[in-house]
């Protein structure tokens, strides 16, 4: 017999900022099935239930990964129920709505070497706490020796169309041209219907049979053009696209400019007349100085620190969301939109910001809209395969004389004003910029976030802060 938590130890998998993540050779069929048993033996103690969810993204490495987690399901007397390749606040809704727990295989936008798993309580993401408890965990099984076949059920994939299409009149988006970017997304197959099921004229572009890690917080110079051109080419009126499990969005206006994520955020909690919202404190100011919400509350990066502060705003206000830099929406409370009730999803979603954005557009085009809200500009990347050891002990001295940092970033004329250590080394100069630094939870990367009045500075700031970095 095997013990969960001396197989996990000896994996080397640790959870990152959105669920456990390692390389793909790390996550062997008795690893996956180690933590599917203690996911399961901790959700035992709390929740009753005959049933455990799963779903997949198109990673290569992810279809037998969902097999071992299966039959360590199916070693504890559970029944499967496998939704194929799914987003993942797809499978999440579908399993709170039917009240079991869930795992999604998947590494969201890190390369195809690495892969992960999700787990969702009944009520929905598991808090830090649990990841905790799953790492302790002791859990007993037999060692995997062979993966059973899974049949697809779709029952996800509808309801999840469903709760978006019936929020709408179905001529919505009539008169809509809307490309959507496939390239590997779980929900590449679902997104079209949807927003024909709305009205609009859909394009399809560029599906791939490979694995493609977009990056929502950090869009590449070829996703960029690639948007311009299509808009153009195809005289499109938005774009829509997410990461490689459908949980963050990217979307872009009628010129093919691709919003920035909590941009994007703040437009669609705004059209949903949200009260209070939980951000990390990585979001633009914007969401304060523009004055459209009650209380905002900052936190640590990571959409279980958001979730986490959702039970207290709930006790004070009506509506209650969070977002992320990264663009993905988390309702924390249900809500009305065209009077029509939409149910509580506390976890990262693509689709809900997207539509929101599209219905306050019939009034005035997605660009006006961007530029009513205070001009504060972010800009954001990461230096990859860059040890998180080494990130750690760059910030470590950073924090012991942030202004001595600042000049080795070859910014010798900015006074910092303050730090702020919420998560990495948050550098607010007395010129308004921000300097933000910090390690990803998810993969060996340093990631980079500036915020400025004007972009060109917010970029500045990115490019030769890492460069220095990397000097240093």
């Amino acid at each position: 017999m095997l013990k969960s938590a001396s197989v996990i130890k000896e994996s080397g998998i640790q959870f990152g900022t959105s669920g456990a993540r390692g390389l793909v050779t790390q996550f062997t069929a008795n690893v996956c099935a180690a933590f599917s048993h203690a996911f399961i033996s901790c959700m035992q103690t709390e929740f009753n239930f005959k049933q455990v969810a799963i779903a997949i993204d198109n990673r290569p490495s992810s279809p037998a990964m969902a097999q071992a987690c299966a039959k360590a399901i199916q070693q504890l007397g559970l029944e499967v129920i496998y939704y194929g390749v799914v987003p993942t606040p797809a499978l999440a809704y579908v399993s709170m709505q039917d009240n079991i727990p869930c795992i999604m295989v998947t590494g969201s936008h890190i390369p195809f070497a690495r892969n992960g798993l999700k787990f969702y309580r009944p009520d929905g993401e598991i808090s830090k706490a649990d990841e905790q408890a799953i790492l302790n965990a002791t859990a007993e099984f037999e060692a995997i020796t062979a993966l059973p076949e899974l049949t697809v059920n779709n029952k996800a994939a509808v309801q999840y169309v469903e709760r978006y299409t019936s929020l709408f009149d179905s001529q919505m988006l009539a008169g809509k041209r809307i490309g959507i970017y496939e390239h590997s997304s779980a929900g590449r197959d679902l997104y079209a219907p949807m927003f024909e099921a709305l009205g609009a004229e859909v394009i399809a572009l560029e599906r791939s049979d490979e694995f493609v890690p977009i990056d929502t917080e950090a869009v590449s110079e070829a996703d960029k053009q690639k948007a311009k051109r299509w808009s153009k080419e195809y005289n499109l009126d938005f774009i829509f696209s997410t990461d490689g499990d459908g949980d963050r969005p990217l979307v872009a206006d009628e010129n093919g400019d691709w919003l920035r994520g909590d941009i994007l955020g703040l437009l669609c909690a705004d059209a949903m007349n949200i009260e209070a919202l939980a951000v990390p404190v990585s979001c633009n100011t914007a969401i304060e100085s523009c004055e459209r919400f009650n209380h905002v509350t900052r936190t640590k990066i990571g959409s279980p620190y958001v979730i986490a502060e959702f039970d207290d705003l709930s006790k004070k206000y009506q509506s209650v969301a969070g977002f992320e830099a990264n663009g993905g929406f988390l309702l924390g409370s249900d809500a009305s939109v065209n009077g029509k009730e939409i149910k509580a999803l506390p976890t990262r979603d693509a689709v809900l910001p997207a539509l929101m954005l599209l219905a306050a557009a019939k009034e005035k085009p997605i660009c006006e809209l961007v530029n009513a809200l205070p001009q504060r500009y972010t800009h954001s990347d990461r230096i990859q395969n860059f040890a998180t050891e080494k990130s750690s002990s760059i910030l470590d001295q950073a924090k012991e004389e942030p202004q001595q940092f600042i000049n080795k970033l070859g910014f010798n004329n900015y006074i910092v004003e303050n730090v702020n250590l919420t998560d990495g080394l948050r550098v607010v100069l007395v010129n308004g910029d921000i300097i933000h630094l910090r390690p990803s939870g998810n993969a060996p990367e340093l990631r980079c976030y500036a915020e400025s009045e004007q972009l060109e500075q917010a970029q500045y700031i990115v490019v030769n802060s890492l460069n220095n970095i990397q000097a240093i």
